[in-house]
């Protein structure tokens, strides 16, 4: 379905439901840890091309114990898998839900700025014949001061 304005807004009371809809996703979730950099750099990583090599080593591992040193857990190996398999999915849900969430952000957020900028337009126009209005135009215009000295400087630089 093609974009359209959004017209929707968000109570109180759903916004909690929301937040503590996130708690609870944490909460069922309490082995989650966080890794630096360093951390995430130096582990072994297991994408799409290396999940069947995991799976067919889980089945090597359950179909042939006798073959692994007595220290190797292959049920910790069982259990891995599944973990990864069942976050991995979890991850794909929640990335879809974050995109969703940002893209509608974004519709949203440039909605009210476009708005803005027409608002800004007539409260200039306006401030020329009435009265009051100069400082509101003033106030709106200090958004685009930056800008202004940035271009200028570059234009005057050239």
């Amino acid at each position: 379905m093609p974009y359209q304005n959004i017209t929707a807004s968000l109570s109180p009371a759903d916004i909690q439901e929301i937040k503590a809809a996130l708690q609870t996703i944490q909460r069922k979730l309490p082995f989650l840890i966080t890794l630096s950099p360093e951390e995430r750099r130096k582990l072994v990583k297991m994408g799409d091309k290396s999940l069947a090599f995991v799976n067919n080593s889980v089945s090597a591992a359950k179909s042939n114990p006798e073959i692994l040193p007595a220290s190797f857990d292959v049920d910790e190996l069982v259990r891995d898998y599944q973990l990864a398999t069942t976050l991995a999915e979890v991850l794909t849900s929640m990335h879809q839900l974050a995109e969703q969430v940002d893209d509608t952000l974004m519709a949203v957020s440039s909605e009210a700025m476009t708005s803005s900028l027409t608002v800004y337009d007539y409260v200039k126009t306006a401030a020329k014949k009435t009265p009051g209005l100069k400082t509101v135009a003033e106030q709106l215009g200090e958004r685009f001061k930056a800008i202004r000295s940035k271009s200028t400087k570059v234009t005057s630089g050239s």
